[in-house]
């Protein structure tokens, strides 16, 4: 209700000020006048349109069942009770041959998933690919034996504020719903959804179950794929985000050249936002672009040329408002060839030509750490350059965690993703092997230091 108010108030506002007689009323002109819809666009659109629905099986964990001798005395089954946990959101079909694209927090950790067609009909699916960075899953339905209807991807960087879009999803499950608005801003960067922010904000009405659906534009086009909602009650308030279709068509491509993961053009440096402070430093008119701060050597940003505190403008021609922008302008490039980067360097202008390659990723090793100790169920890897950037860390020391495990102690004692493990118990960690191995002794006391968001900690624990 608050966004038709906003909407129709300055309509009232004008119609006052306007004087009775200029005010045009008059009856249609014709029964085609009466029949003025989005329907023709609705009906090309819903049969792509598709529910997806995922289940996983999560135990009843009662810390109580763990003790052998409370299960022996109370008589007590050691099997601990299961529950299905279930979710739903919805999804688009990109390719006739049955590949769907939703987000990736609809199927995160889902034992089974499902997808119902608008004509009712459902298959089983399988998770192709997951990209957590920009919360977008591919599924491919099983056993699909026909040609299904598909949306064909806009160029998202064609949109403007102000052009009617439609959404349409599942919300709360009552089944296909179309919702229509207008764009209301482009470039939002500061939501903290994804890694790559860059996402088109519309005030078409979105609720919990439209995760993952279609936002079309006039054509019948994809425009974008609905991801969250801005609310303080749970449901719509006329702010609504998707990410871009020119994103989409990045991971749906992977997807389809059957990679498990999205590979994207590494850059090697590390970037700042700019503030009035720097701005007014840089003689600039004001804060935009985005400020070098590091430049890993080697990288495709040391080769081209880059330096730190050059500031970049643009991206092929594309302005550049911030290093968020930048991210995601530069994650559309595709690999292979050069992007041209403009940068402003001592008050002048300049192009460099950077390199599309993806970061090196050597001796990973990724290891789960399971013997008992702070470290239990933390996921750890060996820190090369990819491991750098899809994390934003700026360590080359240490081991990093990549994952937690919900149940696991480290999680429990506070560690986060992305924390960088330099030493433990006076020993230095250089690799997965030395943790693991540190982590299995016995200790009644654990010194740890950890780097988080590039401030060193410096940790004790009871054993």
């Amino acid at each position: 209700m608050t966004s038709f108010r906003s909407l129709i108030l300055p309509l009232l506002i004008l119609t006052a000020s306007i004087p009775a007689h200029a005010q045009d009323r008059r009856v249609p002109a014709s029964q085609n006048e009466l029949r003025l819809s989005y329907a023709p666009i609705v009906q090309r659109v819903t049969p792509a349109v598709v529910n997806v629905y995922a289940a996983k099986v999560i135990q009843n964990r009662n810390p109580l069942l763990d003790d052998p001798i409370f299960r022996r005395f109370f008589g007590v089954p050691g099997q601990q009770p299961e529950q299905m946990q279930r979710s739903l959101g919805s999804g688009v079909m990109v390719d006739a041959s049955g590949l769907v694209v939703t987000n990736n927090h609809v199927i995160e950790g889902a034992d089974q998933v499902k997808v119902s067609l608008a004509d009712k009909r459902e298959f089983e699916a399988e998770i192709v690919l997951k990209d957590t960075r920009t919360d977008l899953a591919v599924l491919r339905l099983k056993d699909a034996k026909e040609k299904f209807p598909t949306l064909e991807f806009a160029n998202s960087d064609d949109l403007q504020v102000g052009d009617v879009v439609l959404a349409v999803g599942n919300p709360f499950g009552v089944g296909q719903t179309v919702t229509h608005g207008i764009v209301s801003a482009l470039a939002r960067t500061q939501v903290g959804i994804t890694d790559y922010q860059f996402f088109i904000q519309t005030d078409a009405a979105i609720n919990p179950g439209n995760s993952g659906g279609a936002l079309v534009d006039m054509t019948g086009k994809l425009v974008g794929i609905n991801t969250a909602i801005f609310s303080r009650s749970g449901g719509s308030q006329g702010i609504g985000f998707a990410i871009p279709a020119n994103m989409v068509r990045v991971v749906v491509a992977s997807a389809e050249r059957g990679g498990k993961a999205v590979k994207r053009p590494w850059l090697g440096a590390r970037l700042q936002a700019v503030t009035p402070e720097i701005a007014e430093s840089l003689g600039l008119p004001r804060p935009t672009g985005a400020l070098v701060v590091k430049v890993v050597p080697g990288s495709p940003a040391a080769r081209a040329g880059l330096k730190a505190s050059d500031l970049i403008v643009a991206v092929d021609g594309q302005t550049i408002d911030d290093p968020n922008g930048f991210g995601y302008r530069f994650a559309t490039r595709p690999l292979g060839g050069t992007a041209q980067i403009e940068v402003r360097r001592g008050g002048k202008l300049m192009k460099l030509a950077v390199p599309l390659e993806v970061a090196p990723d050597t001796n990973r090793n990724e290891v789960v750490i399971t013997a008992r100790s702070p470290f239990q169920g933390a996921k750890v890897a060996n820190i090369s350059p990819a491991v750098a950037d899809e994390l934003h860390i700026d360590s080359e020391d240490g081991v990093v965690i990549t994952e937690l495990a919900d149940d696991g102690t480290a999680a429990g004692v506070g560690f986060q993703k992305g924390d960088v493990i330099l030493s433990v118990n006076g020993t230095k960690i250089d690799d997965t092997k030395t943790l693991q191995r540190v982590a299995g002794e016995r200790s009644r006391l654990w010194r740890i230091t950890v780097v988080r968001n590039g401030q060193q900690i410096h940790v004790t624990l009871g054993g």
